[in-house]
């Protein structure tokens, strides 16, 4: 075994090798037994290929960036009859062909220095596997067909399944997850990784978008094949494609949005009223901890634009503030900066909710909302780490010493586990 591979964690390395074992598997039965229903194979086959290669123009962080491949993986895996004749190419023969599928959509991706990373591939041969042992198993036997027909019976046992499959899913997606956001330095000295639940739950939300639109496309393409014959997937991958082409132009306006929210918090830092690298520092940790506190997607959203902006009313004073640090100011001078910041950010037409969170960050934690609490306290922790006399645990510290008045001690003590995960090391500057 190579040393990269033995750096891996533990759930990488199992993830990764019930894939490759899947892998092996699928394609040595199918070239040992051969390929049966041929046509069906190759038009999945294409299928998933062209969802694969339909990864270019991704935007980052985009959860599923080929939701076709896998919706017709899905529908492979799915697939019982087709145009009202039986199928038995068994749930080996579906692993082979999404594997192939992969192989040959890797080609150009490799060579243009791009693509999904073997944790993604992994995750998906596992899913899709996971649906095809369940269902081909009890189809080839005649069982499901015993049990619920071909009626609305039938409709909602392959929706279960896939509800199920998505569940996989998303327990895997936050296993590999968890593992990667603990490096193996950190790991050695006894650091903690990021909590399970918060991670699951992200992955659970994400099923209500493109997630619940793959799962349902996969579903809708099994039957339709079931009934039309191979003649339906053409007809039904439109809507899904049409889906992928909105959902892109969606992440790159927000991509762009986010930018440009970027390039208004530096102007703190142009003008000298800020340190360089303020802003995005506390945002990131804003957004480590709010996430360590179960927020949202929508809410860790608004949490991270209200960070990058929380110090942007500095602009209105006359005199900067030294070193930027509001937090050793007095509490009516805090207020009135945060209320010049939301009126501010009022004007640049931003969210209405991450101007309230910046106004409200100076005021006294048990009247603010949890962002602000969160933004407080971050701002709080990064002004006296630049002051360069506590450091980052008398920092935590001098936190822990105004929980009663200043900071509610829950996002205190979130802070403190985000911190430990990263060495109690305040985020570098720049």
């Amino acid at each position: 075994m190579s040393p990269r591979w033995v750096r891996l964690p533990p759930v990488v390395l199992a993830v990764r090798g019930a894939a490759l074992a899947l892998a092996a598997a699928g394609l040595g039965h199918t070239l040992w037994q051969g390929v049966r229903e041929p046509g069906h194979a190759l038009a999945f086959g294409v299928l998933v290929t062209i969802g694969e290669l339909a990864r270019w123009g991704a935007q980052p962080g985009e959860r599923e960036p080929a939701p076709l491949g896998a919706a017709g993986a899905l529908a492979y895996a799915l697939l019982g009859s087709s145009g009202g004749e039986p199928t038995s190419h068994g749930a080996l023969q579906v692993i082979a062909v999404l594997v192939a599928a992969q192989l040959v959509a890797s080609v150009p991706h490799v060579a243009r220095g791009s693509g999904p990373g073997p944790d993604q591939v992994a995750r998906r041969i596992v899913t899709v596997a996971f649906a095809a042992v369940c269902f081909q198993p009890l189809y080839n036997s005649g069982r499901s067909a015993s049990w619920f027909g071909d009626g609305p019976y039938y409709a909602a046992f392959l929706l279960v399944l896939l509800g199920l499959t998505a569940l996989c899913d998303a327990v895997l997606g936050a296993l590999l997850l968890r593992a990667r956001t603990l490096p193996r330095s950190l790991r050695a000295v006894g650091a903690t990784p990021v909590p399970y639940g918060p991670l699951l739950r992200d992955e659970l939300r994400a099923l209500r978008g493109i997630g619940s639109a793959v799962c349902a496309t996969g579903a809708v393409m099994a039957l339709g094949v079931a009934v039309a014959g191979l003649w339906a997937l053409p007809v039904l991958c439109v809507p899904l494609l049409l889906t992928q082409v909105s959902f892109r132009r969606f992440a790159a306006v927000r991509t762009t949005y986010r930018q440009t929210i970027a390039s208004l918090a530096r102007s703190t830092e142009i003008a000298g009223y800020t340190p360089h690298g303020h802003a995005r520092r506390v945002a990131a940790l804003c957004t480590a901890v709010g996430r360590e506190m179960g927020l949202s997607g929508p809410e860790l959203t608004v949490l991270e634009y209200a960070a990058l902006m929380h110090d942007i009313g500095q602009l209105s004073l006359v005199d900067p503030v030294p070193a930027g640090a509001t937090a050793a100011l007095p509490a009516a001078e805090q207020r009135r900066i945060a209320l010049l910041g939301g009126a501010v950010v009022r004007q640049t037409g931003v969210d209405t909710e991450v101007a309230v969170v910046v106004e409200q960050q100076a005021d006294p934690y048990r009247e603010q909302p949890l962002a602000a609490r969160i933004v407080r306290a971050v701002n709080a922790y990064d002004d006296l780490c630049g002051e360069g006399l506590s450091g980052p645990l008398g920092a935590l510290e001098q936190l822990r010493l105004g929980t009663g008045r200043d900071y509610q001690s829950q996002v205190v003590e979130s802070l403190a586990r985000v911190l430990a995960r990263g060495g109690l090391t305040p985020v570098p500057p720049g």
